[in-house]
């Protein structure tokens, strides 16, 4: 069994960004729509999580999680995923 000081670190200090979201208070269903979600009804949740993205203090440090990391799907960041691929894709 290896020593504890061994062991790396906690990995809290790498998600710790996540306790200050403002979307940790809504809930993901306003972030992340079904499959089927008809695009009308998509448009309407992604600009209501834009919104609130907008005044999230931990927008930045989201986004570029998102963007390092791939995130396929929902609204990260202020960013849908389509908008983070465009992004991706020009870079």
């Amino acid at each position: 069994m290896p020593k504890s000081f061994h062991l790396p670190g906690p990995a809290h200090r790498h998600w710790a960004w996540q306790s200050d979201a403002l979307c940790r208070e809504v809930g993901s269903e306003q972030f992340f729509g079904p499959w089927n979600e008809p695009r009308r009804d998509r448009e309407q949740r992604d600009a209501q999580a834009k919104e609130l993205c907008a005044s999230c203090p931990v927008r930045k440090v989201c986004l570029r999680h998102a963007l390092l990391t791939g995130e396929p799907y929902g609204v990260w960041g202020g960013l849908t995923a389509k908008e983070r691929r465009r992004l991706r894709s020009d870079v």
